[in-house]
């Protein structure tokens, strides 16, 4: 199968970590095989505009971020679909705030694939039933980020600033003091795990999506690393005032779109030497759609993560999802296993790979996990939607 736009594909790509934002170029990229493509529906770098989402930007003025740099004015874009309901004192209580990967953004999630997913009459997070919000992580797609001209002297920035941003826009922008549930995937299955630490009380339910709450280790960092050092140490950076792709983005985001898929999957795609030539052609120009300096500073922000000392703080329920033939989170480990028993209230599933589903990709297809999201919402004591009134 075939994807529409290389742009697109490649933030889907950079999914867990490593992505691109805009549409952009006519080339076309390998993506995985699905059963949304098999039944021809839309692809999830479809990013066609959701006529139902109304968009908008919250501005911050002289916002100081949390290692001390500052932005005269910081945007956080957004954009929500359904209609807040008020209870009886007048507040919201329908909220749910939906958390795009790395180098994604609220247009990825609001695609074709996942609206008829998750957000259609009778799927989970119904947009019908709840008040859904999808924000632009700083470093992202329309909010305030190294590309938009500050380059290298944008101010560094970390996942604890990402999730003050997302609370900022939650609680002052848009007036939420609770809410109902967090999704995120990948990036955002890691700010969901902080925010239940850091905000205990103001949600009834976070369910990360490959994601593992641990620190950035292993494999996880190797990777990181050799990307952030394979674009510094190329000369044609010129110390992020580049005029051309550094050739060193270009072989570490190879090493990404490698890593991306399952075992099985890459298997599939690429069965000869003319397949690899095709696969490293592709890699090539999804590359060049993607801006090294955004990458650096989204790649960076991760290394201070590490939500597990205070696991036992979480008093929320916790439903989290991976996906065993996940490279970026091996199941090896058994992270899951071992930490979720642990929370107040957890639940965890491990879903099994299959010789069709891409690994950490996966999450990229929801129609193939939506019916965990399904079970989340139950959990918190809601009814499955229906498909008509």
């Amino acid at each position: 199968m075939k994807s529409p736009c290389t742009c697109t594909a490649a933030s889907l790509l950079l999914g867990v970590l490593l992505s691109a934002t805009t549409l952009a170029g006519s080339a076309f990229a390998q993506s995985p095989p699905s059963s949304a493509a098999a039944s021809g529906t839309a692809s999830p770098w479809d990013q066609r505009v959701n006529p139902d989402a109304i968009q908008a930007d919250a501005w911050f003025q002289n916002y100081k971020l949390r290692n001390g740099g500052t932005l005269e004015r910081l945007k956080i874009h957004y954009a929500t679909l359904g209609t807040p309901h008020r209870n009886a004192k007048g507040d919201i209580d329908n909220a749910v705030l939906v958390l795009h990967w790395t180098g994604g953004d609220s247009r990825a999630l609001l695609s074709p694939t996942f609206t008829r997913a998750l957000f259609d009459p009778g799927r989970p997070l119904d947009a019908r039933r709840y008040y859904l919000i999808f924000p632009d992580s700083i470093g992202h797609g329309q909010s305030s980020k190294p590309s938009d001209g500050l380059k290298t002297k944008f101010p560094d920035y970390d996942y604890g600033d990402v999730v003050d941003l997302q609370h900022k826009l939650v609680t002052e922008t848009l007036g939420i003091k609770h809410l109902h549930a967090i999704l995120g995937m990948s990036m955002g299955g890691m700010n969901a795990w902080q925010w239940a630490e850091a905000y205990p009380d103001m949600m009834d339910g976070v369910m990360p999506v490959v994601s593992l709450p641990i620190s950035v280790s292993g494999r996880n960092l190797l990777w990181r690393r050799m990307v952030i050092d394979a674009i510094r140490s190329d000369p044609d950076w010129k110390g992020g005032d580049y005029t051309q792709t550094p050739r060193g983005w270009v072989y570490g985001f190879r090493v990404l779109r490698m890593m991306i898929d399952s075992a099985p999957a890459l298997q599939q795609q690429v069965p000869n030497g003319a397949a690899a030539d095709k696969f490293l052609t592709t890699t090539r120009i999804q590359a060049e759609h993607v801006d090294p300096n955004d990458m650096l500073y989204s790649l960076s922000s991760s290394f201070s993560y590490d939500p597990e000392p205070k696991l036992s703080e979480i008093k929320t329920k916790v439903f989290a999802l991976n996906f065993s033939d996940d490279e970026f989170n091996p199941d090896d480990l058994k992270v899951l296993q071992n930490k979720v028993p642990k929370l107040k209230q957890g639940r965890y599933v491990v879903q099994p790979g299959t010789a069709m589903s891409p690994g950490h990709f996966t999450m990229t297809l929801p129609d193939l996990w939506a019916q965990h999201v399904g079970s989340f919402m139950q959990w918190l004591g809601d009814m499955p939607s229906q498909a008509k009134n």
